[in-house]
């Protein structure tokens, strides 16, 4: 009994790391070897402790409880297990938010300065405008007045002349769908440009009140490669419509660097028995401005490729001073349907130049060599529903793009 009570006292500290006493008399060896055994288990767990609570920033860290259990005559140590989540790149990643190290005007940080911030800080200049509503006829109108203290041009190539000044004008449309955009006059050599000029939007006053007005100034570029300077929106929610009112707002970066170079209406309808396949340029919308002075006198030319053969030319007649050309006009070409697999049509929209070249302004190609899903679509279409006229509308593409990714677009001019 006295030698019991001394080693009970001796290991008064470790008692509530030790399991209780079984009810059959240890020799003196056992409980040495008990006592032993606990203390080197409270060491190991004071010592992982340790090392989990340095441990910077862990992450989930799910430490069981020491258990101890006595199977016949002595404690089996279970060791405390320490479980990981392992983070996958995908679930780390998932973390960010693009929205906060987007450059787009529409984060939060562009939203959370003001007008002058953004001046300070972006040194694109502003822009003036007003908008109104008219509740009888239900339309909106937008002004554009003037812009001051523009960024001077930015040069690709030493082929510009006058690096020293812009030729600015402003594209106004209302999102999301842009359907029904709008462009102002170009000003020459400015960087102060007055524009002065009225737009009107025929729109429900409810459904104008979902859409948000986007205003872009673009620098014209007689080389067809206009750049944008930078853009104004306004969710027209937080406006009042019906009194309307003037703005001057400092202008921010666009993450479109080039303006879109235009769409093109077409129809496709293939005729076996005659082996005709026939060909409606209906109209184009939205054209990349060509003339400085008049907007454009666009023309479409159509060209057929056999492989990497041209077979045959026609375009269109071409439509003065607009970028919204109207042309419904038919063209047909002779192709057998052995050969129709074989077809490319390319379609190229220039603005006509009587003093020199005719300006390139964009190009798809439609048929064994498609620029893209949008082209390839379209002539699937066609050749599944013969007889039967398919339309679609395609968003012109650049010269340099249709070239990398069409053999048919390299044989053409």
């Amino acid at each position: 009994m006295s030698s019991r009570n001394e080693d009970k006292n001796g290991d008064s500290d470790h008692t509530a790391s030790e399991a209780p006493p079984t009810p059959q008399d240890d020799s003196p060896d056992q409980r040495r070897s008990s006592s032993d055994t606990s203390k080197s288990a409270y060491s190991l767990t004071r010592r992982i402790s340790s090392l989990e609570s340095r441990r910077p920033s862990s992450p989930l860290i799910d430490i069981k409880p020491i258990e101890f259990g006595i199977i016949g005559a002595k404690k089996e140590i279970i060791q405390p297990s320490v479980l990981r989540r392992t983070y996958t790149p995908d679930d780390y990643f998932r973390k960010f938010e693009p929205r906060l190290y987007s450059l787009d005007s529409n984060s939060d940080d562009i939203d959370s300065l003001t007008d002058e911030e953004i001046l300070s800080k972006y040194q694109l200049g502003m822009l003036h405008f007003s908008t109104q509503y008219d509740l009888l006829h239900n339309y909106l109108t937008v002004r554009v007045i003037e812009a001051r203290d523009l960024p001077p041009p930015i040069s690709y190539d030493g082929s510009r002349q006058d690096m020293a000044h812009s030729n600015p004008y402003v594209k106004i449309c209302l999102l999301p769908d842009q359907k029904n955009s709008k462009q102002t006059g170009v000003k020459r050599k400015t960087q102060n440009p007055v524009f002065e000029e009225r737009y009107t939007f025929e729109i429900p006053f409810l459904e104008a009140q979902r859409r948000t007005l986007l205003l872009t100034i673009v620098d014209f570029d007689k080389f067809s490669r206009h750049c944008v300077i930078g853009k104004v929106s306004v969710p027209l929610s937080e406006v009042d419509l019906v009194k309307g009112g003037h703005w001057w707002k400092a202008l921010v970066p666009s993450s479109q660097n080039e303006v879109e170079l235009g769409e093109l209406l077409l129809s496709l309808n293939y005729l076996p028995s005659a082996g005709r396949l026939n060909v409606d340029v209906i109209r184009a919308k939205q054209l990349l401005q060509t003339d400085m002075s008049q907007g454009s006198d666009p023309f479409v030319k159509i060209q057929l490729v056999h492989g990497l053969k041209l077979v045959k030319t026609k375009k269109t007649s071409f439509m003065r001073g607009t970028i919204d050309p109207f042309y419904n006009e038919s063209f047909s070409f002779k192709v057998p349907q052995e050969e129709l697999e074989n077809a490319s049509l390319v379609f190229t929209v220039y603005g006509h130049n009587m003093k020199s070249s005719n300006d390139f302004i964009g190009r798809i190609v439609i048929g064994q060599y498609s620029t893209g899903s949008s082209e390839s679509n379209h002539w699937r279409r066609m050749l599944n529903t013969h007889r039967t006229a398919v339309e679609q509308w395609h968003s012109l593409r650049s010269r340099a793009e249709c070239d990398r990714v069409s053999p048919a677009s390299l044989e053409v001019t």
